[in-house]
């Protein structure tokens, strides 16, 4: 493998193995320590490396193995559930995915463009989206591994099988049993969301981030589909339908006592996101929420509240203009 030096196969396919391994793990932290096992196996086998498999999916075999050892070793961070500052309403049930993370936008900007294969079966933007990778993080890891390298990545049942050391029989009735259990996670079908940054969208995100920041809750509430959820990760407490959606900003607001939340723009997952910061004497972080939209409507509000998944995001123009200030 003497033409082929591990720097450039870091830099050729860096992007994508991020994105598989956190589609496996739910985890932009997680998915990035475990990346970067991988490269630190790859260093270690590069000598050894016969090319009886392309250097691309030589990487995936050995970053699907490191998430699965990651995921059946239990080495995933567990965040401790925070303590509300205030007494919530009774939550519509727990949450059972307190590591999900965001993905930020501007990684998926730098994804290779390639044809899907054969057995694909999600469209690219389905494939990223919060809903569904929370959804894969409810499956059995091998089923999980097995749909993605099918149905996202679109690997022929002996490609897929070759990647997870088993046979093509194995791998189709893991895909079988998941693409059944995602059906049942996702839930019903809803109406599909505005095009990207299209006048519906900007219109639709304009009017939730003016009634959310102001503590505008019959607005907000009167943007939201019947069935919306509201989430919390890594906190547990999760609300179905406006009532109870309502219930909770209420007191939330409550809570702040007039202190406003200032909503900067961004995209998480291929869908529009606001980095939050609440004003004060001293403004301070204040998580990143997610919108997934369905039609007209919002479908679900996914306020992440470790202020450590903003990082990724990069400054706010306020930070911008602090740092630019003598």
């Amino acid at each position: 493998m003497a033409d082929v030096t591990l720097e450039s196969l870091m830099t050729a396919h860096r992007p994508e193995l991020l994105l598989h391994c956190y589609r496996l793990l739910g985890s932009l932290t997680d998915a990035e320590d475990v990346l970067q096992e991988t490269f630190l196996a790859a260093w270690r086998g590069l000598d050894s490396f016969e090319h009886r498999a392309s250097p691309r999916s030589w990487l995936y075999r050995i970053a699907t193995n490191r998430c699965l050892n990651a995921l059946r070793d239990r080495r995933r961070r567990i965040p401790p559930a925070p303590e509300p500052p205030f007494e919530p309403p009774r939550p519509s049930r727990r949450g059972d995915v307190p590591w999900l993370q965001p993905y930020p936008d501007a990684l998926l900007e730098q994804l290779p463009g390639t044809e899907p294969g054969p057995e694909t079966r999600y469209t690219a933007r389905e494939a990223i989206e919060l809903a569904f990778v929370a959804a894969l993080q409810r499956l059995p890891p091998r089923q999980a591994a097995a749909l993605v390298l099918c149905d996202v990545l679109g690997h022929p049942l002996d490609e897929a099988a070759s990647l997870l050391g088993t046979t093509p029989t194995a791998v189709k009735g893991l895909r079988q049993r998941a693409r059944a259990a995602l059906g049942r996670c996702r839930g019903d079908a809803h109406a599909a969301p505005p095009d990207p940054g299209s006048a519906q969208e900007r219109e639709l995100v304009r009017r939730f981030a003016d009634a959310f920041s102001t503590d505008d809750v019959d607005t907000v509430i009167g943007l939201l589909t019947d069935d919306a959820w509201l989430a919390m990760p890594p906190a547990p407490h999760e609300y179905q339908g406006i009532a109870a959606i309502g219930s909770f900003l209420r007191a939330s607001a409550a809570w702040r006592a007039g202190r406003r939340l200032r909503l900067h723009s961004t995209r998480a997952n291929g869908q529009p996101a606001f980095v939050c910061r609440l004003d004060g004497a001293v403004e301070r972080p204040a998580g990143l929420i997610v919108l997934t939209l369905a039609g007209g409507r919002v479908h679900a509000i996914t306020r992440f509240l470790d202020d450590r998944v903003m990082d990724p995001f990069g400054p706010t123009p306020d930070d911008q203009d602090r740092s630019a200030t003598p």
